[in-house]
């Protein structure tokens, strides 16, 4: 791997035998209470796990920081994207696979955050409409993994319900979305108009 663009008093404390010790400590406490901020009801034991989680992370990636933030907003960033992802993964845990695979746990659904006029909830739910229609027309394989992801489930639950691995459902689904994108545009859609749905 290649070394970091510019000299950091993080990386240089982190990469030094005998001052990794203290800075990983001081580390662990910025980013336990970074996450108990921002993860606040899922407890302190859980921003504590977390935390040694990332650090492990942390000094993998290390070599990966390129300095355009600062080394702790870095580490918290890694941090977050671990929290949120196991708590996505507590909350899919009782979650049957099989109610993706029945279109049950598939919401596509127009937004309502910006209010849109009639006319363009009628092209949002027509947009929608055929997106579903292709969806069906998927191999089952490629259709329980976009369902269960456009319904929320984390990629890594994915692979542990289908006996995978993550490699092969990003390829199971960017495969799904070559086509889905493909079933649009030849319709008449832009991917775009689903506002990243399948992007």
């Amino acid at each position: 791997m290649s070394e970091p663009m510019i000299s950091d008093p993080w990386v240089e404390r982190l990469k030094d035998p005998e001052r990794q010790e203290e800075a990983l400590t001081e580390l662990r406490v910025r980013l336990v209470r970074g996450l108990k901020k921002a993860f606040s009801s899922a407890g302190e034991s859980f921003a504590e796990d977390i935390a040694q989680d990332a650090l492990i992370r942390i000094l993998e990636k290390i070599d990966q920081f390129e300095g355009r933030s600062q080394f702790p907003t870095w580490a918290m960033s890694i941090a977050v994207r671990l929290a949120t992802s196991q708590t996505r993964r507590k909350h899919f845990k009782d979650v049957s696979l099989e109610q993706f695979t029945n279109g049950e746990g598939l919401k596509l659904e127009v937004a309502v955050d910006t209010v849109p006029g009639a006319a363009e909830q009628l092209e949002q739910g027509t947009i929608y409409q055929k997106l579903s229609e292709l969806i069906d027309g998927l191999s089952d394989r490629q259709q329980t993994a976009v369902r269960a992801l456009l319904g929320g489930m984390p990629v890594e639950e994915i692979a542990d319900r289908t006996s995978s691995n993550r490699n092969a459902v990003y390829k199971l689904v960017h495969d799904a979305r070559t086509k889905l994108k493909s079933g649009l545009e030849a319709a008449g859609y832009s991917a775009d108009d689903l506002t990243g749905s399948i992007a």
